[in-house]
């Protein structure tokens, strides 16, 4: 039989997940139907014409591979998880607002500086999956790119929450390989370039840092 200690750390996360769980899934679910709504606004109201960005050699390094759809869209899956494992409102409440502030301000710069990735020379029509999602970004929303910088932002949260319900070392590196997947995915689909990722990145940071260096410590819980 394991030693108390080593039993903890899945308690914990339970605990803190079945924590007001009805108002983390409704609140999660507003705010990405709320979030894709001003999303396609934006990308359909630039106020200006969409700036091509240019490749880089990592571009060129980065294979295409279609399979890479399924790592993108695990997106949804993964920015869900630092508020479902938030101990209580006041940290819920305080996520919410840092998540809110960085979705604005990318918002904001897609607006006034609007972005697209290069044409390809990708014959879409042979992966409808990406065909698909290629219509319905078509414009532009390239540059920070808010796919990473989500992402990012999402798994330092996560390593603090880890860290203070002391799972183990693995489930750390499970997360952030996870997020290493979906910033790859970006590029190994033609959805961004090496420009959008490093922005998307410094962005999802920054953010990220400024909303954790004042953490309550309700996260020690």
């Amino acid at each position: 039989m394991n030693p108390p200690h080593e039993r903890a750390w899945p308690v914990r996360l339970l605990t803190r997940f079945v924590t007001l769980w009805y108002l983390k899934a409704l609140g999660t679910t507003a705010f990405m139907v709320l979030f894709f709504q001003a999303y396609f606004w934006v990308l359909k109201h630039p106020i200006a014409e969409p700036t091509m960005m240019p490749e880089l050699a990592p571009d060129h390094w980065t294979p295409f591979v279609p399979e890479a759809f399924w790592a993108y869209i695990s997106l949804w899956f993964y920015v869900s998880l630092p508020p479902a494992l938030l101990p209580d409102f006041r940290q819920l409440l305080r996520y919410g607002v840092w998540v809110s502030t960085l979705c604005l301000f990318c918002l904001g710069l897609f607006w006034v500086l609007p972005t697209q990735t290069p044409l390809s020379e990708i014959d879409w029509s042979l992966h409808p999956r990406l065909e698909f999602l290629k219509g319905l970004d078509a414009s532009g929303n390239a540059c920070p790119s808010l796919h990473v910088g989500s992402s990012v932002f999402s798994a330092l949260w996560l390593q603090r929450i880890f860290t203070q319900t002391g799972a183990p070392s693995w489930l750390r590196w499970l997360s952030v390989l996870h997020c290493v997947v979906i910033v790859w995915s970006t590029m190994a689909i033609r959805q961004h370039v090496f420009l959008d990722v490093l922005a998307g990145a410094l962005v999802g940071w920054a953010f990220a840092w400024l909303s954790l260096r004042k953490a309550s410590t309700a996260l020690d819980r």
